[in-house]
């Protein structure tokens, strides 16, 4: 129980960095979790950790959100949700363990292209339903579907502050869609809940420190480092499971 105590304090320490600070440390917390928490189950211990930091966001953003931009993203997300459901309930721990390396390696070669590529065709309607339901998909198999949320929102042509509330409510949203499909698969229960519980004083340190921080952070630095961490996660995941 010791380990377990460690492991997730540091998972919800990150976690409450990433979300006040630069972000993008999605693809590092569930591996870091499944060292403690093997396989599927380690997804509903993060979701809490996940809504309560949704909560804390939405507060502060509560204003300028771009309800057009997302009616035109979700209802795809939540189908994807869904179909994510389906397949989770058929697959063993195994399968996951290999599923989860193969998507942390894809949203990472989705920031690279990002980074050098023009991707003016995500104003197009087909591309605003094709991403909401691939980060429905990669939300709910691996709680890492911010590049995929950032990729669309970035190309709304929005401003900051509509941007920041807008990508804020999605990800509340989604996250809330998801607790019942992961109740009905058996991930999410009392007892695990219980569990994520022991992750929530490093929440509120990692958040007070991001939230301090974030204006020495170098943040092209700070994302190399984030890629190179994902990447062994990901190379440990198909290596060592």
């Amino acid at each position: 129980m010791d380990s377990v105590m460690v492991v997730l304090f540091l998972a919800g320490l990150i976690t409450g960095f990433s979300k006040f600070s630069v972000g993008g440390m999605g693809l590092l917390v569930l591996p870091i979790v499944m060292i403690a928490v093997p396989g599927p189950e380690a997804l509903a211990i993060l979701l809490p950790l996940y809504i309560i930091t949704d909560i804390m966001a939405v507060f502060s953003y509560r204003s300028k959100i771009a309800w057009s931009v997302l009616a035109r993203f979700l209802p795809l997300a939540f189908l994807g949700v869904f179909v994510a459901s389906h397949f989770l309930a058929n697959i063993d721990g195994e399968q996951f363990v290999s599923f989860l390396g193969v998507m942390i390696i894809t949203m990472i070669a989705l920031g690279l292209y990002l980074d050098y590529r023009p991707t003016s065709f995500m104003q197009k309607p087909l591309a605003a339903y094709s991403m909401g339901f691939l980060g429905g998909i990669v939300t709910m198999m691996a709680n890492a579907a911010g590049p995929i949320f950032s990729l669309f929102l970035l190309e709304q042509k929005l401003d900051k502050k509509t941007y920041v509330s807008t990508r804020a409510w999605a990800f509340f949203i989604i996250n809330v869609v998801k607790l019942p499909f992961y109740i009905s698969l058996g991930l999410l229960s009392v007892e695990s809940t219980k569990t994520s519980l022991y992750a929530v004083p490093g929440l509120v340190i990692g958040s007070f420190i991001g939230y301090h921080v974030l204006k020495k952070v170098n943040p092209i630095q700070f994302k190399w480092l984030i890629r190179i961490m994902s990447t062994a996660a990901a190379l440990k995941l198909f290596l060592f499971s």
